[in-house]
């Protein structure tokens, strides 16, 4: 459906085990103009299912679930749909939760009883790209990266030592023979880590990766 003149609703997978909160979304999200609820799922793997098949904007997600939990299900629906947002409603609000589901790509955190006006606001923000955080859980996560110990920060944390290794002697200008030569390595080992490098520092060749590696300090 179209309310809006020409204004597409933002299409809703609703994802909690328990059937009357399903029911109970769905109902709230009908009554808000510009919203359409494309699919349910009771459990983690059905969401994952649901999600590359409806395609949705954004996935209303629940964390505990038998099998598959919330965290696990995000995970994998960024992988195969990403360009669905994943916004989770649920009871838990212990920091280790919010931060897992965070690092597994989840762009919000709501707790169930949130009212009908900041589901909305809330569904409407992470669809727009926004990261959006109940008001308890906001501060939290502010006091937690406040408090967080200010260690140096090392370029390319997506690589590993041994990649970072190569990367290093590759920005100062070693051939695969030399850096194997260097680490101890066959030289096999180091064209398949080079592949590995490219393709996390989203580069095609090993011009990109020095030019990337000299700008952060390395080489």
């Amino acid at each position: 459906m179209n309310h809006d003149g020409g204004v597409p609703d933002i299409r809703v997978l609703i994802v909690d085990d328990h059937p009357v909160v399903r029911r109970g979304l769905a109902a709230l999200l009908g009554t808000i103009s510009g919203f359409e609820v494309v699919g349910e799922a009771p459990d983690g793997d059905s969401a994952v299912r649901e999600a590359q098949v409806t395609r949705p904007d954004v996935v209303l997600m629940d964390v505990r679930m038998p099998g598959c939990d919330g965290v696990e299900a995000t995970r994998r629906i960024r992988a195969v749909a990403p360009e669905s947002a994943v916004l989770i409603l649920t009871m838990h609000d212990d920091d280790a939760t919010v931060f897992t589901a965070m690092q597994a790509g989840a762009r919000g955190y709501l707790l169930k009883g949130a009212e009908q006006e900041e589901i909305e606001a809330a569904l409407r923000a992470v669809v727009a790209g926004q990261a959006i955080f109940g008001p308890g859980i906001a501060v939290r996560l502010l006091d937690h990266f406040a408090h967080q110990p200010t260690a140096p920060t090392e370029p390319f944390p997506e690589l590993s030592a041994r990649e970072r290794d190569i990367l290093g002697l590759l920005a100062q200008g070693g051939r695969t023979a030399e850096i194997a030569r260097t680490l101890h390595l066959s030289p096999k080992t180091v064209s398949n880590n080079l592949t590995s490098i490219f393709a996390k520092l989203e580069v095609t060749d090993r011009t990109g990766a020095v030019i990337r590696a000299r700008e952060n300090g390395l080489g």
